[in-house]
């Protein structure tokens, strides 16, 4: 059997060996919306559970547009005109575009254009979080959990906030999308840290697919209420990146009917775990980095057998990055099991711990190959295993077992989340 891996901009043919078990998992096929730019602006006028957005803000007030960075797939060709339209009332003096950036990398003015266009970037105002920088934040209240919640405070000076992105499971929020637009987005990295902390992150309700009873996801919402009026703006995507749903309006209502809508058609109920498990990262532009890439491996943790094997496909143009704390972390260890031990010790000098422990806790489990751009010194930096030949490796590893051998590939990585029971 041949499956066909994301990887970047394209696409890796792989030949799976005919004496394996192979299971194929991948997204409901869902066509795309056919007018989608008219579907989102109808969307805007008919919100769940709010006004029409043109109607809850007048030509003086100020409002704040967030928006994802180079990491996420939501297609602001189509989203943008429709609302700037619905705000076409207002001069664009009183709109400002904010970068959600959390603890990313700031976007380069290329990626800046190719993200909100040109016509945006030259006319518009446009703010990138720097989650580092304390003067830059301001406290939105304190949640139930204890979190002072450090947003920037330009956005909470705005009379609304707009908050955008794509809706899809995510391995500790349970979904995108929703409150995440400004916490982490938006958010200083205290509030991120205390969010994403270890405490947090062995909660059992924080993984894919959970919203209710998650401590990260429930708190991420709360947050955003604290920042004052927000309008939701989020969408669903199918595998080449057309909008299936759109979401808009009140936050909870309209995140609600996200995640149901993204649940139907991204989560598959599986009955064995596997030998061997095929992942990507989804592709560009979530394959960007190594870090980023823990998601696709996440993904795949959830249906390997312990001691089995994940081979995850992720371009990653972008490094590990270097210079973060995922690479710090990653070089002050000789072995994947002293990781957990480490960042465990060091969680509270660390900015961005959650990355690595969920790498830690794949690791424990399984055995990890990366097949990417890097070279294989790169690849080992990271506790990782470099592997040029997925094909080669799989033979291998099935020739080896000497028995049944069961495979799951899912190439779509994290755009599909498989679950047993």
């Amino acid at each position: 059997m041949k499956v066909e891996i994301a990887y970047g901009k394209s696409e890796i043919g792989i030949n799976l060996p005919g004496k394996a078990h192979v299971d194929v998992v991948e997204p409901k096929n869902i066509a795309g919306l056919s007018n989608q730019l008219q579907a989102v602006a109808e969307a805007l006028k008919k919100p769940v559970g709010s006004k029409p957005l043109h109607e809850l803000v007048s030509p003086s007030d100020q409002v704040a547009i967030i928006f994802s960075d180079i990491t996420r797939a939501t297609p602001y060709h189509i989203l943008l005109p429709a609302l700037l339209e619905e705000l076409r009332h207002l001069p664009p003096s009183r709109i400002t575009f904010y970068c959600a950036l959390g603890t990313h990398r700031p976007v380069t003015e290329k990626e800046l254009v190719s993200i909100l266009g040109r016509e945006i970037v030259d006319h518009y105002r446009v703010v990138q979080n720097d989650s580092g920088d304390p003067n830059r934040h301001a406290c939105a209240g304190t949640t139930i959990s204890g979190n002072n919640v450090m947003l920037d405070r330009e956005i909470l000076q705005a009379d609304l906030r707009i908050l955008t992105g794509f809706i899809e499971p995510h391995f500790f929020a349970g979904f995108s999308g929703g409150g995440k637009a400004l916490m982490p987005g938006m958010a200083h990295v205290e509030t991120i840290r205390y969010n994403h902390s270890i405490s947090h992150l062995e909660d059992p309700g924080a993984r894919w697919g959970i919203t209710g009873g998650n401590p990260l996801w429930e708190e991420i919402m709360e947050a955003a209420e604290l920042a004052g009026p927000v309008f939701l703006l989020n969408v669903t995507l199918n595998r080449k990146k057309e909008i299936t749903g759109i979401f808009a309006g009140n936050l909870r209502e309209a995140h609600k009917e996200g995640c149901a809508f993204a649940r139907e058609t991204a989560m598959t109920r599986l009955d064995e775990p596997y030998d061997i498990v095929l992942t990507s990262n989804s592709g560009y532009p979530l394959d960007l980095n190594v870090y980023q890439s823990v998601k696709g491996m996440s993904a795949a943790e959830r249906i390997v057998k312990e001691n089995g094997t994940i081979i995850i496909a992720a371009e990653c143009w972008d490094g590990i990055p270097p210079g973060s704390d995922y690479e710090t972390i990653l070089t002050s260890v000789q072995s994947p099991r002293a990781l957990m031990e480490f960042i465990k010790a060091h969680e509270e000098s660390l900015k961005d711990t959650w990355q690595v422990y969920f790498q830690a806790m794949i690791q424990e489990k399984a055995t990890v190959y990366l097949y990417s751009g890097l070279d294989d010194d790169t690849v080992r930096k990271c506790l990782l295993n470099p592997v040029d030949d997925m094909e080669k490796l799989v033979k291998h590893l099935v020739d080896k077992k000497k028995g049944d051998t069961r495979i799951c590939a899912l190439p779509l990585g994290p755009w599909t989340i498989p679950y047993l029971g």
